[in-house]
C-alpha cells in the first residue's frame, strides 16, 4: 500500500515539490544502488525502459511518444525527455521543466562473479530534501522489487 498525506500519494507530493521547486539552492547530485538479485537484465530493462513497466511502480500512468515519456500520479503529469540510451544498461531523463543540468538516470550492471544484478539510481536534490528524494527512490525500488519477485 501506497503511503498517503492528505489522501495524495507521497511519490507525486515528492516530485511536484521536486519539479516545482525555487531552485535557489545549488541541487546536489546523489547515487543509489539496489540489489536486484539475479533478475535478468532484459526483465529489469523493460521495467525502466517501457511506458508498461514503469506503471507498474514508478508512476500511476507512463504515456512515451518517441524521446518525450509523460508521466501520471494522482492525474497530474509531468514529462521527461529521454537524454541518453544504452539499450539495456541504462536511460537518462530530463524533466521537461528542469532548469540547469539535472537528471535522473537508471542503470543496470551485473557482476559476473556472482551473477547478480544491480540498479543504479543517479539524481540530484536540494541539500535539504536529499533525504526525502533518496527515501522516494528506495520506496519505488522496493515496489518495483515486489513486482520482480526479488
Amino acid at each position: 500500500m501506497r503511503k498517503k498525506y492528505f489522501g495524495v500519494s507521497v511519490k507525486y507530493v515528492y516530485f511536484a515539490l521536486l519539479i516545482f521547486s525555487c531552485h535557489d539552492m545549488e541541487r546536489q547530485k546523489f547515487k543509489l544502488e539496489f540489489s536486484m538479485r539475479s533478475v535478468p537484465v532484459t526483465l529489469l530493462w523493460s521495467y525502466i525502459s517501457s511506458a508498461s513497466g514503469l506503471k507498474e511502480w514508478f508512476a500511476d500512468s507512463v504515456t512515451v511518444a518517441g524521446k518525450k515519456y509523460t508521466f501520471e500520479w494522482n492525474r497530474q503529469r509531468q514529462s521527461a525527455v529521454v537524454l541518453g540510451c544504452r539499450n539495456e544498461q541504462s536511460i537518462r531523463f530530463r524533466w521537461d521543466d528542469t532548469v540547469g543540468r539535472d537528471y535522473f538516470e537508471m542503470s543496470i550492471s551485473v557482476n559476473e562473479l556472482t551473477d547478480s544484478t544491480t540498479l543504479t539510481i543517479v539524481d540530484f536534490a536540494e541539500p535539504d530534501d536529499m533525504d526525502d528524494a533518496k527515501e522516494l527512490w528506495e520506496t519505488q525500488v522496493d515496489t518495483l522489487r515486489r513486482v520482480l519477485g526479488c
